[in-house]
């Protein structure tokens, strides 16, 4: 790797003005995207689909562009395509970028795995026939309402009652899992993604796409329970860091040379617990979440990080959050546009401190 790449991935301190935009640094350091892919993938194709991905998602222009580049590195390793053939995403998480697996990645790597021979997923409609029986000899079936022999249409079939996924190995064996609506709610009410955007008042992809995001749940399920390749496990990895609402650190060194590995800590007994800021905090230090306000590169970005951060604070180091979120909005609002209020929760009619 080039001396000037990495030295562009060396400070996470204060906020990377310096540093080119994602489009720039993607086109200038081409040569190391190359190095990093393996041998199938066209350097120039991931290039443009990456373009194309940061391009349609606005809010990738305000966090750190080497966590863009780092997180299009980590995907190519992987063997999946960001953007569009929703193998995997780029999400703004404050101010870094995360590199999300989509369900269809889950699926390709699962079946890259050797071991898997197809892996599939079905939402099931209330007006459906559908059955499961296990025990010793296990089972499934689903008959979809049908009209003039194929399915019907999604209002005549009904309401989503459920979701299952199905891996079928090699020697033609099969396994499945299956989730009821109520279990997929579930695991959505414990996503700290979808808290999160409930507690900004933010549209969140379980609002807008909730069948892609039950499919995912339950294909994430039935993968954890399949002999896995290192790139499904890493994938896995990567999504359950996103689930618990954790920052995934990616650096473009570690990710060029495949040295980067997700860190998860044990979840607690209870879901409850992940909001618990005692136990937070031993998580996230005080001083990584003042750098990352530090980064914010928007207002937007900043209240999202804030409104993260808060949960894993309290008392003396909930005021010194709070400065410093001050502080940094003053930086980032025109003087024409100061105000005193805020969106955020813990900073409207605040005191001042």
């Amino acid at each position: 790797m080039s001396q000037t790449l990495r030295n562009l991935q060396k400070s996470r301190q204060g906020t990377p003005t310096h540093v080119v935009s994602f489009p720039a640094m993607l086109e200038q350091f081409k040569g190391e995207v190359a190095r990093a892919l393996p041998r199938h993938l066209s350097p120039d194709r991931i290039v443009r689909v990456a373009l194309t991905a940061f391009r349609l998602n606005p809010k990738l222009a305000d966090v750190d562009p080497r966590s863009v580049f780092a997180a299009v590195i980590q995907s190519s390793q992987l063997g999946l395509e960001v953007g569009l053939m929703g193998e995997a995403h780029l999400v703004p998480f404050g101010s870094q970028c995360q590199l999300i697996p989509g369900y269809q990645g889950l699926m390709k790597l699962a079946r890259n795995s050797g071991l898997v021979q197809d892996i599939y997923g079905h939402e099931v409609r209330i007006n459906d026939r559908f059955d499961i029986v296990l025990g010793l000899n296990r089972s499934l079936m689903h008959e979809p309402l049908k009209q003039n022999g194929f399915p019907a249409a999604d209002e005549e079939r009904g309401a989503i009652v459920g979701f299952y996924a199905v891996a079928v190995f090699k020697d033609g064996t099969r396994t499945f899992h299956a989730l009821s609506k109520e279990q997929v709610e579930q695991a959505r009410d414990h996503s700290r993604g979808y808290q999160m955007a409930r507690k900004l008042r933010k549209e969140s992809p379980w609002d807008t796409h909730f069948v892609p995001m039950g499919l995912k749940t339950v294909i994430r399920r039935l993968c954890n329970l399949l002999p896995k390749s290192p790139e499904l496990a890493m994938a896995l990895a990567m999504d359950e860091l996103n689930e618990r609402g954790e920052t995934q650190n990616l650096g473009i060194a570690e990710a060029i040379d495949g040295s980067w590995a997700p860190v998860l800590d044990e979840p607690p007994d209870d879901p409850g617990q992940a909001s618990d800021p005692a136990r937070a905090a031993t998580r996230k230090p005080l001083a990584d979440l003042l750098t990352s306000i530090g980064q914010a590169l928007s207002i937007e970005a900043l209240d999202e990080v804030y409104a993260q951060a808060e949960d894993f604070v309290a008392g003396e180091d909930l005021e010194q959050l709070l400065r410093a979120y001050r502080s940094r909005k003053a930086a980032l609002t025109p003087p024409s546009q100061l105000s005193p209020s805020s969106p955020i929760r813990g900073v409207v009619n605040s005191p001042s401190v």
